[in-house]
């Protein structure tokens, strides 16, 4: 037993040891991204039809670093705002796969040629979805009519007034918070694998496309984001799979859950609801297939697994720090800020309990979508406690529930 754990916990200081430098440097490029790239100004290059706005749509979501749960209220944020059907699936294809932090983790752990495939690889996917769902999906389906446009002056980003703090906030703090379980969670995995799953098992199913159909299976129905994928893929090549299955399970695993299905059933029925599976399920496999033709034809080698490389003071501090920085984003709460003056000013108030939500991303929509409703002065979401607290005239609930409805969430008083 004890052998066992020392093994586990080898797996998963080896993978940290490979991850933190450029996981470190990805959390830095995101803080960047939030800045030069808001929700808001997606939203506002994404209106129209046809195959520009699906193709500008999965290029957009390729570098963001939102994961499932993250895109699910921007997509439905885009789809309010204009955005057609294709566009919007388009987006919600190539988000979850890859991000500039993903980028990097997968060039630590299973190198250059896996980590420039796989987001063109998010691109495809996202062309392809959406595509089908434009030939395929009436735009003016009588059974599932767009929302009523946005009338509200909602899509200008709100000024920054330090974009240097919110590069390392957002980038040191919201999207380590937002990862930072899943991550420490996907290296325990990983050492799990490494430690308990005989390598010949992986070696018989792990291999050529019946390798691909398992990891589909195994990928389709659960939820792992692209970042804290990449140590269990990792693990799982070092094994004996095969580039393209571990492809396949990178795919599938971020890009699908529960909650984005129903929300594009909800938002845009159930026609496209299932292209969208189908897509993801084609799209990996022949990504798969050609990736292990790449590896093939190039004579390219994956990297050896992490306990087999050497270690640096180098690495050994960048893991240091990033466990450091989870630490600090997952532990460390600021106090509260001092209440708006003119939000006490208001006569009226009204507190949500909101169901659904699990990232800071969910906040930010939640409170964005009741902002946007009339007579509100200011609203307040708590992550940790599900309470909404809404403050301005003349409040609508029904509207207000109505409003974190539309973003993918649920609304009690």
């Amino acid at each position: 037993m004890l052998e066992v754990v020392q093994a586990i916990v080898q797996g998963f200081w080896a993978n940290l040891l490979q991850m933190a430098p450029y996981l470190l440097f990805g959390f830095l490029m995101a803080g960047v991204l939030s800045v030069l790239i808001s929700a808001e100004r997606v939203e506002r290059h994404l209106g129209g039809r046809g195959i520009w706005p699906v193709l500008k749509a999965a290029a957009f979501g390729v570098p963001l670093p939102l994961c499932s749960c993250g895109v699910i209220p921007v997509s439905a944020s885009l789809r309010k705002h204009g955005a057609s059907r294709g566009a919007t699936t388009a987006f919600l294809l190539s988000t979850p796969q890859t991000g500039v932090d993903s980028i990097l983790v997968t060039w630590s752990l299973l190198g250059p040629v896996f980590a420039i495939f796989r987001p063109f690889a998010a691109l495809a996917t996202g062309v392809f979805g959406g595509a089908l769902v434009n030939l395929l999906v009436r735009e003016d389906d009588p059974a599932n009519p767009p929302p009523e446009a946005c009338q509200d002056a909602c899509c200008s980003a709100e000024g920054r007034r330090n974009k240097l703090a919110h590069v390392f906030t957002y980038g040191f703090i919201t999207l380590p918070r937002d990862l930072g379980r899943a991550l420490l969670v996907g290296l325990l995995l990983a050492g799990v694998i490494t430690a308990l799953v005989p390598h010949d098992l992986v070696q018989r199913v792990g291999r050529g496309f019946p390798g691909m159909l398992v990891m589909m299976a195994i990928g389709i129905p659960i939820y792992v984001c692209a970042t804290a994928s990449v140590p269990i893929a990792a693990a799982l090549m070092s094994m004996g799979a095969s580039p393209g299955s571990a492809l396949v399970f990178l795919m599938t695993g971020p890009a699908t859950n529960g909650a984005t299905i129903a929300i594009i059933w909800k938002t845009m029925g159930r026609r496209t609801a299932a292209i969208y599976l189908a897509s993801v399920a084609v799209a990996a496999l022949a990504c798969g297939v050609l990736l292990d033709l790449v590896y093939s034809a190039t004579g390219a080698q994956a990297p050896p697994p992490c306990h087999e490389r050497g270690t640096t003071p180098f690495g050994i501090a960048s893991a240091v720090v990033l466990l450091v920085v989870l630490a600090v984003a997952l532990f460390w709460r600021p106090k509260a800020a001092a209440k708006e003056a003119a939000a006490s000013e208001e006569s009226g108030m009204a507190e949500l309990s909101i169901q659904g939500m699990s990232c800071t991303h969910c906040v930010q929509a939640v409170t964005r979508a009741l902002r946007e409703c009339p007579g509100v002065a200011s609203a307040s979401v708590d992550l940790a406690s599900g309470k909404a607290t809404v403050r301005g005239k003349d409040l609508d609930v029904a509207k207000l529930r109505q409003a974190v409805g539309d973003v993918g969430y649920s609304a009690t008083m």
